[in-house]
C-alpha cells in the first residue's frame, strides 16, 4: 500500500492486462486562478505503458500555456547518478536488525519460497527496511508487465520540457522523499510486505483497476483505491507520505500566483496528492482561490 502511493500501482507476474484503447487518457487536470495568473495541477501515474500516449489535448494545451513546470523533485535530481546509492545506503537496518528479524515467522518462510522460485535468496534482502523491499519488488513486478517508470507522466513531461527549454522546479529534495521513507513506522511497513507476501494475486487486481481509474480520469474511483484505503489501513503512513507533505506544498504553489503576474505554471504531482479533503485540489479551494477541473470527456460524478 506504501508503494502504490508512490508508483500508482503493482503487479503480480503473469497478471496480464487488457491493452487500453486508442482514446487518449482522461485528465486529473484543474487549472487553480486568482486575478493574474494560474496554475496546472495535473495528477500523475508514475509508471506507464507506451500505449498509454498521446496525452489528451487538454494536457497539451496546458503544457504550452504554461511558462514553467514543477515537479515533486527536479529533474536534475531525478537524474543524479549517485541516487540509487545513498537510497541503498539509506534503507539499510542501522541498529542490528535484519529483515528475516522482523517479519513474522509465516510471512518469512513463504516470502523465501518466493524468492527462492525466482532464482534470489533472503540472504541478498536481509540488510534492508521493509519499505525499500516492497518497493524493490514492486518495480521489478510492473516492469515484469510492460510498466516503466521511463514511460510514467512525470518523465515524460521532464523531457518535454527539456525539448521545449522550459524552466523546471522541484516541491521537495529527492532526500526529504527518501527520509520520509525512511521514517514511516516499522509496523506499517511490515503490513504493507506482509500483504504483498501474502496475496500476491491481488496486487495484479490493483494495477489494473488504478490504471483503468487514472486513464479514464475518475477521481472518485482513483480516491477510493488509494488515499481512502492507505488511510485506513497505515494511518501514519498516510499522514506522513500524503498529508504532511501537501501542507508543505501548499504555500509554493500560492506563491507560484503570487509572485508573478502573468507566468502560468504546471505542476505535477502523484495523482493522490490531488483528491479528497486534504488534497491539494480542495486545499486551494478553501483558500478562496477559483479551482475548476479541466476535463471535458470527464462525467460531474468523477470530479473532484
Amino acid at each position: 500500500l506504501l508503494v502504490v502511493a508512490l508508483l500508482g500501482g503493482i503487479a503480480a507476474a503473469g497478471n496480464r492486462e487488457p491493452s487500453p484503447g486508442p482514446e487518449a487518457p482522461r485528465p486529473l487536470l484543474w487549472k487553480v486562478s486568482d486575478a493574474n495568473n494560474s496554475v496546472y495541477l495535473l495528477g500523475s501515474f508514475h509508471v506507464l505503458k507506451a500505449s498509454d500516449y498521446p496525452l489528451s489535448a487538454e494536457v497539451d494545451t496546458a503544457f504550452a500555456d504554461a511558462e514553467r513546470l514543477v515537479f515533486e523533485v527536479t529533474p536534475a535530481e531525478l537524474s543524479d547518478p549517485g541516487v540509487a546509492a545513498r537510497t541503498i545506503a539509506v534503507a539499510r537496518f542501522d541498529d542490528g536488525r535484519t529483515l528475516g528479524s522482523v517479519l513474522p515467522a509465516q510471512a518469512r518462510d513463504a516470502f523465501a519460497t518466493q524468492l527462492a522460485a525466482r532464482g534470489a535468496s533472503m540472504a541478498q534482502l536481509e540488510p534492508f527496511e521493509p519499505w525499500f523491499v516492497n518497493l524493490t519488488l514492486v518495480v521489478g513486478l510492473s516492469q515484469s508487465l510492460g510498466f516503466s517508470g521511463e514511460h510514467g507522466l512525470d518523465r515524460h513531461l521532464m523531457q518535454k520540457a527539456a525539448t521545449a527549454r522550459k524552466p523546471t522546479g522541484g516541491l521537495e529534495t529527492l532526500e526529504s522523499q527518501i527520509h520520509v521513507l525512511d521514517s514511516t513506522p516499522m509496523d506499517e511497513q511490515l503490513a504493507g510486505l506482509v500483504e504483498m507476501i501474502e496475496r500476491p494475486a491481488r496486487m495484479g487486481t490493483m494495477l489494473s483497476d488504478l490504471h483503468t481509474a487514472w486513464r479514464q480520469g475518475d477521481a472518485a474511483r482513483l480516491d477510493a483505491l488509494t488515499r481512502v484505503e492507505m488511510q485506513n489501513k497505515s494511518p501514519r503512513t498516510y499522514r506522513m507520505l500524503n498529508t504532511d507533505r501537501n501542507r508543505a506544498w501548499l504555500p509554493q504553489i500560492g506563491r507560484m500566483l503570487s509572485d508573478s503576474t502573468r507566468d502560468d505554471t504546471l505542476v505535477v504531482v502523484g495523482a493522490m496528492h490531488l483528491l479528497g479533503p486534504d488534497g491539494l485540489v480542495e486545499l486551494l479551494r478553501n483558500q478562496g482561490l477559483r479551482v475548476e477541473r479541466v476535463c471535458s470527456a470527464c462525467s460531474s460524478d468523477s470530479d473532484a
